[in-house]
């Protein structure tokens, strides 16, 4: 998993006290109370509070340590939620008023697990009741289950939550639009690019209209599938064309600043949302699903675009187990995509009824919802409604993501709340109880999490001193004033910073070098200053040795400098030469950002 910071501010030395120390320089315990969420695979606790902990002054070592670092962030948090289908509002709609009140609130409210993010789909979806669109007909009308069912509930959503994001996604043009005329497959008729970018137009407008306003919207769900129904199928050139010609110009020109997000598929294809994302200044970012390829396709993208990135969809099987999606959807889903950038994620469907409907004709038929109905006065929390609480309930809009390591079976994720409280979401993906420390500048507390179990850890105060110390056992990049990245050259010629995409040979393991120091570590070779030769530096060495050694020195500026051996700087050499380790002083081609 690739952890790549955005910035990385911390002090510089001074001979004035750290924050948390008196001036003799000893350390003030903070002893800031913990509070925490828990919930067990096998269902005994589910999102229960459990007995509080306290920081206290940190002792002792563990060899599972999670290092939380308020002073080094990375992505802002726009929402966490799930996809409100027609098919969701239906259901949740033939609940009794006060069953429905209170859902809606446990659902969307701050006493509540505080959802900020929906998902819906402009027309239908496969979990709608029927197939359908806006314009079947000689104009356009939101007339349909949509009026009866999924509005009323938006409604009722915002009259809760009033700033809640609502992104809004097809699963289909209208068929008259298509080259085969129907609701599964096709591709969008050439000719009917204009016509769609008025159909999303006419959506926003009509939308407004309804008092709700459509905070992003992407072009086509999953546009690499044909088989769903509704379906079309997009490629990157007809979806940068149609961004391009016609629904870029056409919203801005109507006056809507509603994002544009690209792609809205899965992780094993990287091309698509960097060519869509790259050739468009219309497009905010790029969305991403997990049916196929790995969660790290998303920090490549990231890398690649330098875009925003959102995980827009994931299901939960009625033929799944409790405990394995939990852990699953944990370490990949909110930790993961987390850690890969992600500023939303969504989980898949809200609500269903017991039959996993209502459903398209060729709609999923496994899909179970995160609540499911099962009369007019009774409903069930599913699984992907503790996976999204975990997040949903705790870390709020305008949130950033700040600096956590994973440690073993501990996978993790960590956020500092406007507010200035902290969060961290924790998961043992390991088949046993592991006993963890938490370290959080100079203080730290231990915990017992079970096998499968997730975690959430919140509380207050201000980090002590230990924030400028490097990100031991983290992947990163290191990109020079050029804006190129440090290569590693496959090991076997001297280093330079000339490459513009991060591959393998540009990421580094931060590695502990003892008595203070780094060893940065690519493809199991280690960087090597040579011995300070003029001839420059490498990375071809299989063991870490004196010259293998660098000081990690955080600039005023957040960025990073690495001091060798021989007490010189680490130049990346104007991005034009082989890169050495001789410079006595800091300028601009001496400091490197984290990415």
């Amino acid at each position: 998993m690739l952890l790549l910071p955005l910035t990385h501010a911390c002090k510089q030395e001074t001979g004035v006290p750290h924050p948390g120390e008196n001036a003799a320089g000893t350390i003030i315990r903070a002893n800031e109370s913990v509070s925490i969420w828990m919930t067990t695979g096998d269902k005994s606790k589910l999102l229960q509070q459990q007995g509080n902990v306290t920081f206290a002054a940190d002792a002792g070592s563990n060899a599972t340590t999670v290092t939380v670092d308020e002073n080094s962030s990375f992505q802002n948090i726009d929402g966490y939620g799930f996809t409100l289908t027609q098919g969701s509002a239906q259901v949740i709609s033939g609940l009794a008023a006060a069953q429905q009140d209170a859902l809606l609130n446990e659902l969307f409210s701050a006493g509540g697990i505080g959802i900020s993010a929906i998902r819906i789909s402009i027309g239908a979806s496969d979990l709608s009741n029927s197939s359908y669109s806006y314009r079947d007909g000689a104009s356009f009308s939101l007339a349909g289950p949509d009026l009866t069912y999924l509005i009323p509930m938006i409604k009722k959503v915002l009259a809760i939550n009033p700033g809640i994001k609502i992104l809004a996604t097809p699963w289909s043009a209208p068929r008259w639009m298509k080259t085969n005329g129907g609701w599964v497959g096709g591709r969008l008729n050439a000719g009917n690019y204009g016509d769609y970018a008025t159909y999303f137009v006419d959506y926003l407008n009509a939308m407004q209209a309804q008092g709700i306003t459509i905070w992003g919207i992407t072009p086509q769900n999953e546009p690499e599938n044909g088989g769903n129904e509704p379906s079309m199928l997009m490629d990157a050139g007809e979806q940068l064309n149609f961004i391009n010609n016609h629904l870029g110009p056409r919203i801005r020109g109507a006056g809507y600043n509603t994002k544009i997000i690209a792609f809205d598929h899965n992780c094993d294809n990287t091309n698509y949302p960097t060519t869509v994302a790259n050739g468009s200044s219309y497009v905010d970012g790029s969305a991403f699903h997990l049916y196929l390829g790995n969660i790290s396709a998303m920090t490549t993208v990231k890398n690649a675009t330098n875009k925003n990135v959102y995980f827009t969809e994931q299901w939960t099987s009625s033929a799944g187990s409790f405990g394995g999606d939990l852990s699953w959807h944990t370490q990949n889903i909110t930790v993961g995509a987390s850690r890969n950038w992600a500023k939303a994620v969504f989980e898949w469907n809200l609500a269903n009824n017991t039959s996993m409907g209502p459903r398209t004709p060729g709609g999923c038929t496994q899909c179970l919802g995160a609540i499911t109905i099962n009369s007019s006065t009774s409903y069930t929390r599913n699984v992907a409604y503790y996976i999204i609480a975990h997040l949903s309930k705790f870390v709020k809009p305008g949130a950033v993501r700040i600096n956590s390591n994973i440690a073993g079976s501990i996978q993790n994720v960590a956020f500092k709340n406007s507010d200035g409280t902290k969060v961290l979401l924790a998961g043992n993906n390991g088949g046993s109880a592991v006993t963890f420390k938490v370290k959080w500048g100079s203080q730290s507390f231990t915990y017992t999490l079970p096998a499968g179990a997730t975690a959430t850890f919140k509380w207050s105060g201000t980090q002590s001193s230990g924030g400028t110390t490097a990100p031991i056992g983290q992947v990163i990049s290191l990109r020079g004033i050029n804006n190129q990245f440090v290569c590693g050259q496959n090991g076997t010629q001297a280093m330079r910073c000339d490459k513009a995409v991060a591959g393998d040979w540009e990421r580094f393991t931060v590695v502990d070098a003892g008595a203070g120091k780094v060893a940065l570590r690519s493809m199991s070779k280690y960087v090597s200053s040579e011995n300070g030769a003029a001839s420059g530096m490498t990375c071809t060495r299989t063991t870490v040795g004196d010259w293998e050694k660098f000081d990690w020195v955080v600039n005023a500026d957040g960025k990073i400098s690495l001091r060798g051996n021989n007490g010189m700087y680490v130049c990346s050499e104007n991005g034009t030469d082989v890169m050495k380790c001789n410079r006595p002083s800091i300028s601009g081609w001496e400091a490197f950002s984290l990415n």
